[in-house]
């Protein structure tokens, strides 16, 4: 899928367009169950992976307190260079959020980029750094704390996709201009496109108008190796290696698998294929290859030892979107608004209990999965009882990826009763961000179009097609 990227998942890929266009329980007097906290530590203490297992019977507590706290509006004119003003002219949707190191950014659709401080709560600057920039999307590069813009730009008819790198810590002094541009030697217009593989920590480019990948190290963008084929069709990223999927012919498809890091080839293959049946998905991980054709079963290929299993069509629908969890050999399929989990062996390991998603077609913008792969945090279909409003008012549910189970969740109701505690008395947020009313938590969470989740700080940053950033927080 485009954008598999967020907290642990892959990478994110940005492709040119073909036109211009731009469980313990809190007691009545808040203080927690100690036998509950006693119970979290000792399982702490002896699960082989203790952090995670902390984190996990830790979450409700660390959602369920969340409220909204502050509101960042970048439609103001008055604080807006002139030269950006077009930019302003109507409200548009925010598209995509990032964060990192107490920093805030939101895309919109106009392609503006806003950068907000959460520690002042002030807009720092905008990352356009001339009028006629769209900035695309945006990668948080964690190897060297900067943040990567892809952009277009109307001089060139919005057609060429053009990388720039820049530390947070220019970003953090209002500086965006002090950053400077990457893979200026690649053509990427469309088809051509850029892909950000936070797992391998490489960059892979494709220049279509000489049909040439080319691998970067994320860390100092030095290109390692390239690959000119005319017969690549498409490039599959996989921990450690890469699967060049070759042009089909009427029997079968040619499959070649390198490795990543120099690209030297370790499996040349042929997969057999039905005749005249159009092929729905090629997906490779690690020594499993998926393959699902039309109207087919579902085939897992061991490519170590050409073991091959089946999965019956009427069990495994053709998803709209895979994520692969790494750390747990899991993937997740997105089909319908509805999410499922399965292993490599064709089995269905979870299905969540209260995790219906808002938007039909899956966005890993609006799906944050936490870098330890336990927990999804989505913007869902609130219940009917939630429903107490009229309008497109959902709800953010944080729910366990191995058990399915919903451990907390952000909606209208319950939002709302922390926001009238808080404006009650014992409020600790700022007078100048004072405490929201029901109606504006209820319009928070209506029509949210994006999502993301800051492990650091234990906050939730949600904008929505007005154009409004909001954030949920302890």
């Amino acid at each position: 899928m485009e954008g598999r990227r967020r907290g642990g998942v892959s990478g994110r890929r940005i492709v040119a367009s073909k036109r211009g266009s731009g469980n313990g329980s809190i007691n009545g007097n808040g203080s927690i169950n100690n036998i509950s906290v006693l119970k979290k530590l000792q399982s702490r203490e002896i699960c082989s992976k203790p952090h995670r297992a902390f984190a996990s019977v830790t979450a409700p507590h660390r959602f369920r307190t969340m409220r909204l706290t502050h509101q960042y509006d970048t439609h103001d004119p008055s604080k807006t260079p002139s030269s950006l003003w077009p930019f302003l002219m109507k409200r548009t949707k925010v598209v995509e959020i990032v964060a990192a190191k107490n920093v805030v950014f939101a895309l919109y659709h106009s392609g503006l980029c806003a950068a907000f401080n959460r520690e002042t709560d002030e807009r720092i600057c905008f990352l356009n750094i001339c009028p006629d920039e769209v900035i695309r999307s945006l990668f948080y590069n964690k190897n060297n704390d900067s943040l990567i813009s892809v952009s277009v730009y109307a001089s060139e008819n919005f057609s060429s996709l053009k990388c720039r790198s820049t530390k947070i810590e220019y970003i953090r002094r209002g500086k965006p201009d002090a950053g400077f541009s990457l893979f200026q030697s690649e053509s990427l217009k469309w088809p051509g496109f850029v892909e950000f593989d936070d797992v391998n920590g490489k960059v892979l480019t494709y220049s279509a108008e000489d049909s040439i990948y080319k691998v970067f190290d994320l860390k100092n963008y030095t290109m390692l190796y390239s690959i000119s084929d005319r017969n690549v069709q498409e490039i599959k990223i996989s921990p450690g290696i890469m699967l060049l999927i070759y042009n089909r012919t009427s029997g079968h498809i040619p499959l070649k698998i390198i490795s990543i890091e120099d690209g030297t080839v370790l499996k040349v293959f042929n997969h057999l294929l039905h005749r005249n049946k159009k092929v729905d998905f090629i997906e490779q991980f690690n020594e499993k290859l998926l393959v699902k054709q039309e109207n087919e079963n579902l085939q897992i290929l061991d490519v170590r030892n050409a073991g091959l299993m089946e999965v019956s069509r009427t069990e495994f629908m053709t998803p709209s979107a895979f994520i692969f969890l790494y750390e747990n050999q899991l993937f997740l399929t997105f089909r319908n608004r509805t999410v499922s989990v399965w292993n490599f062996r064709g089995e269905l390991v979870t299905s969540f209990e209260d995790h219906q998603l808002w938007h039909p077609d899956c966005n890993t913008n609006n799906i944050y999965i936490t870098s330890d792969q336990d927990l999804i945090i989505s913007y869902c279909r609130a219940e009917s009882e939630d429903q107490w409003m009229e309008g497109n008012v959902g709800s953010i549910n944080v729910s366990n990826i191995l058990t399915g189970k919903c451990v907390a969740k952000i909606n209208a109701t319950s939002s709302s009763a922390k926001a009238d505690e808080c404006r009650s008395g014992g409020c600790s947020c700022k007078q100048s961000h004072s405490c929201l009313l029901r109606s504006s938590v209820a319009e928070a969470l209506e029509d949210i179009t994006a999502l993301f989740y800051d492990e650091d700080r234990n906050e939730i940053y949600t904008g929505n097609r007005h154009g409004l950033l909001h954030v949920w927080s302890n």
